[in-house]
């Protein structure tokens, strides 16, 4: 599967594209393989975001789940730069009664940083779960690089992240 590996304030991180899509980042470096324009367009994307150059972005994502994961995961790509919705909010967005239902849905996210997980936090506000890189430490300063990245948008407009099509079926 073409995939590319770079260098980012997080460590490590590969791009797997396959159809002409971003289907996963994982964390850690892959062996050297095939890239393409997409891919080192993610590449590059990526990196602005993490110098504080770009707050979205603008990659075909094509993430493998559920009708209902993709469903939660379409939500998460809602949620603007800089702002966060709880578990509780994106279960009721998508016509569920569990939050934990999305947790699960949010720790299955094979797409994290383009499909952002990491905006959700618990009801009470807490910062709750994340098992990307170091976990929590990870996600406060994903959340932290957004923060500052709105706050110095002089717009005050941000398009939204990456689109996951509907699942055959569902709006």
């Amino acid at each position: 599967m073409p995939h590319i590996s770079l260098h980012s304030p997080l460590g490590e991180l590969t791009v797997f594209e396959a159809e002409g899509a971003i289907v996963a980042v994982d964390w850690g470096r892959a062996q050297p393989g095939e890239t393409t324009p997409l891919l080192r367009d993610a590449a590059n994307q990526l990196q602005d975001y993490f110098d504080g150059l770009r707050s979205c972005f603008d990659l075909p994502l094509a993430p493998e789940g559920t009708a209902f994961r993709r469903q939660v995961w379409a939500a998460l790509c809602r949620i603007p730069p800089g702002e966060t919705r709880s578990y509780v909010d994106i279960a009721r967005e998508v016509g569920c009664r569990s939050p934990r239902a999305v947790g699960q849905a949010n720790g299955s996210n094979p797409i994290p940083i383009l499909i952002p997980c990491h905006r959700v936090i618990a009801a009470d506000g807490s910062i709750g779960g994340y098992s990307g890189g170091e976990g929590l430490p990870t996600k406060r300063w994903l959340l932290a690089l957004e923060a500052r990245a709105v706050s110095q948008d002089k717009a005050g407009s941000l398009p939204l992240f990456g689109h996951i099509p509907s699942p055959s079926g569902s709006r």
